[in-house]
Parts: structure tokens; sequence; C-alpha cells
């Protein structure tokens, strides 16, 4: 948006082409004044006709160029200024192998579960978000950031039996997630915790325990467990027995207890469709909500109108001391 700081100033433009107006009337009073016979005929050369336009209309020119230039001439940029605090969230996502299981077609439920968690990512905005996984004990990939796009790299780059570790340690990832958060002076702590097992591994055991832990700090858990109903198919890869079977293992008791004990809540998605909806409804429940702040930026643009000024200034004061110098 462009606008004057001195828009008042502009009202100097009709004025000095009044004056102008009066100073060749003027001069053309002089002339007849002086009792010249009659008039000369008119020359036809192109420096005559060069010199009976360009000394007046580009002193013209120079002082409408100078009238704008006096007026500051400026561009307006207009920003909005981020909340102080946000939401901090910690996805935790389980990548033991049973999260190979292609029940969440067309995807495996960790390929499911990381596209889900990366379209939640690119819908926050002003909340930092780090990324712990888990199999048999837990392991922070991506600490808390604003950089969205670094952590869309680490949740592209999780892989099945990430952490080297059999089992599922779900007292461990809350820990761990907990433990970088737990300092956060957001006004809101998340954890996001993603498993389709029950924990069977870990330092942790006592899982109501972690929970409690997670509350002590003001840290909300919502829990989603990614499982379809009865037995799912893994492909091994290998000619002999290309699929393996695993039962369904879902903790969903114990899950819904995390949750509840935290403040957060509990969903299961047995498609991507609902592992994908059940992300949108955490993103519509943690929000941060503000007024947003607006801030304006000024570039001062007269030096376009001053330096164009002067320069036709100096052309005419150059020519009419050369070019359109005549000899009496």
């Amino acid at each position: 948006m462009n606008l004057f700081k001195h828009p008042w100033i502009l009202l100097l433009m009709p004025l000095a082409g009044l004056l102008a107006g009066l100073a060749r009337a003027q001069a053309d009073r002089r002339l007849n004044s002086a009792g010249m016979p009659a008039p000369l005929p008119a020359l036809r050369t192109l420096r005559a006709r060069l010199f009976s336009v360009l000394p007046f209309w580009g002193r013209m020119a120079a002082i409408a160029l100078l009238i704008l230039a006096l007026a500051r001439p400026q561009k307006a940029s207009r920003g909005e200024v981020p909340p102080a605090e946000g939401i901090d969230i910690m996805l935790a996502l389980d990548t033991s192998y049973s999260m190979a299981a292609e029940d969440f077609a067309p995807y495996n439920r960790l390929e499911a579960a990381k596209k889900a968690a990366a379209d939640f990512v690119k819908k926050r905005r002003n909340d930092r978000i780090g990324v712990t996984v888990f199999g048999g004990t837990a392991l922070l990939t991506c600490p808390l950031t604003l950089d969205y796009q670094s952590v869309l790299e680490m949740l592209e780059s999780s892989y099945i039996n990430m952490t080297r570790a059999d089992g599922t340690a779900i007292g461990d990832a809350i820990v761990t997630a907990v433990n970088h958060l737990k300092e956060s002076k957001a006004k809101s702590k998340v954890i996001v915790l993603l498993t389709d097992g029950r924990s069977n591994m870990g330092l942790v055991t006592d899982l109501s325990l972690a929970a409690k832990t997670a509350t002590a700090y003001d840290i909300k858990i919502y829990t989603i467990g990614t499982a379809g109903k009865g037995r799912a198919q893994i492909s091994t890869g290998d000619p002999m027995q290309p699929v393996i079977y695993v039962d369904e293992d879902l903790d969903e008791p114990t899950l819904r207890e995390i949750a509840g004990l935290t403040g957060g809540e509990f969903y299961r998605a047995k498609n991507y469709m609902e592992l994908d909806k059940i992300y949108g409804r955490i993103d519509s429940l943690e929000k941060t909500k503000f007024e947003a702040k607006t801030y304006t930026n000024y570039t001062d643009l007269y030096l376009y109108f001053l330096a164009p000024a002067l320069a036709l200034l100096a052309l005419l004061f150059i020519l009419e001391r050369t070019y359109f110098r005549t000899v009496p």
C-alpha cells in the first residue's frame, strides 16, 4: 500500500502551476510592451522546437517531482505479530514391529500414523512441536521447535524398530516426553501418544504413575490406538514366508485411563480415514487463541522523485548553456 507522510504538501501542485502560468503571461506582456514589430516567422528547426518546450515544461516537471518528494511517498507493508506463548506438543510415535501391520490400506500402521501426524503438523501455527519414538525403549528424535520442516523430515525418516529394542515401552515414552515438556513455559503442554499395542517393556511399568507425573507438570495426554479388529498381516519380503500375522493386542482400557488421568482423550482408529479425523479433532481442541496484533513497516520512496527532478534540472542547466545557447 502506497501513501504520503505529508499529503498536505500536494496542495502546492496547483499553486505551482498557477505561478508558472502567471510568470509566462508576464513574460509575454513584457515582449509586447517592448514595441516589437510584426512577430518573427516561427523557426522549424529541431533546436527551436525543443527550446520552445523544454525550458518551461522541464522546470514544471521538475517542480512537480520535487513537490512529490517533499510529500514523502511511502510504501507500507503490514505483518502479524505471533503470540508470546503458544502450545508445546510432543508427538510420541510407536515404531515397534507390529506397526508394520497392513490393515490401514493403502498404508501400514506406521506409514498411516506418519502421514496423519504430518498433516497435523502442517496445520499448526506458532506452536512448538517435538517427536519421540518408542519401541522397547524411548528416544527423543526431534526436540521442541518451531521449525516445522525439521519436524516433518524427522517424521518421514521414522521407521519400524527404530529404537532397535523389541517390545512396546509406553511408560518410557510418556516419561521421555514429560522430561522435555516439564520446563516449558507454554500456556498448554500436550503429548499425543500413538500405539497399536500394550506396554510390555521399559523401565517405567506403572503407566498410572507415568500419567500422574504428566499431570503434576500440567501436561495433557491424548492417546490414539491404531489397530484394526482381529488379525492383521505383515509382509516379510521372504519368499518362503511372504506374510506373517499378528493378533490384535491394543490395551484400550489402559490408554483410556492415561488420557483420563491427564485431562486428555482416548481415540481408537481402525483405518487411515479415522486416524486422520482423530488428528483433526485434536488440532481443533488444542488451538492457540489470541488476538492478532499487526505491525506496519514504512519504506520511503522520495528518492524515486527527487533523483529524476535533480537530473532534469541539471540537464536543463547544461542544455541552456550549450545546445540552446544563442549568440546575439
